[in-house]
């Protein structure tokens, strides 16, 4: 199983980390996501790519 690290900025609410956290989970082949207010780390079989995707449509940008 890999482990993706993610940055990110722009993130000050507990309900933004929660959505972020919800949408993460719900993507094929994540099996854990810790996130918090600067990033998160993803552990599953799922690309970058898909990951950067899914947190961009809540408006986040991932570096």
């Amino acid at each position: 199983m890999a482990t993706v690290s993610l940055t990110f900025k722009g993130v000050e609410s507990t309900e933004l980390v929660n959505r972020i956290t919800t949408t993460l989970m719900m993507l094929d082949g994540v099996e854990s996501a810790e996130v918090g207010r600067h990033g998160a780390e993803v552990e599953g079989r799922v690309r970058r790519d898909v990951l950067i995707k899914a947190v961009d449509k809540l408006g986040v940008k991932v570096s």
